[in-house]
């Protein structure tokens, strides 16, 4: 799979997806490095980021003109952390919040996994504080809430589309 780049209209971002071996150590190291800097460093909460699951993910993203990383996510097959597909890893930089690209990137997500995975419906662990916006993604609390790494989460799913 080859990077794939698509201007967005509206916002001036590039949104980008790729495979682990297509992003290189360059491209992974800008990643991981926005997941550290929002999930351990902001959020306060140390965990093991590098998980083993990278290499079979779909890495999506949204650049800034400038080249800056402003949302994150990535895509799971089925089978890897549920027996759905799954989101995982999703955030937005500082630089991203309150554009709208939250949203943008879990539709950008979610029509992956329809694409890739049309029989699977879609499982996410997220932060309780989230329920509402992931409701509104079609997503139904199936359980919890839970402590994950200390963090209140529900695991949501949302059936195949």
């Amino acid at each position: 799979m080859s990077d794939k780049t698509r201007q967005d209209q509206v916002t001036g971002v590039q949104w980008k997806t790729s495979d682990l071996e297509s992003l290189g150590a360059t491209g992974l190291y800008r990643l991981v490095r926005e997941r550290v800097a929002v999930f351990v460093v902001e959020q306060d909460c140390p965990y093991q980021d590098l998980d083993g699951l990278d290499d079979q993910a779909v890495h999506l993203w949204a650049e800034a003109p400038n080249g800056a990383i402003l949302a994150y996510a990535r895509v799971l097959p089925p089978g890897v952390s549920y027996v759905e597909a799954s989101v995982g890893r999703v955030l937005t930089t500082r630089a991203g919040r309150a554009k709208g690209l939250g949203r943008a990137l879990m539709e950008r997500a979610l029509a992956q996994c329809a694409q890739r995975y049309p029989e699977s419906g879609v499982r996410i662990s997220a932060q309780q504080y989230l329920r509402a916006f992931y409701s509104s993604l079609g997503f139904k609390t199936v359980r919890g809430p839970y402590l994950e790494d200390g963090i209140p989460h529900i695991e949501m799913l949302r059936g195949p589309s």
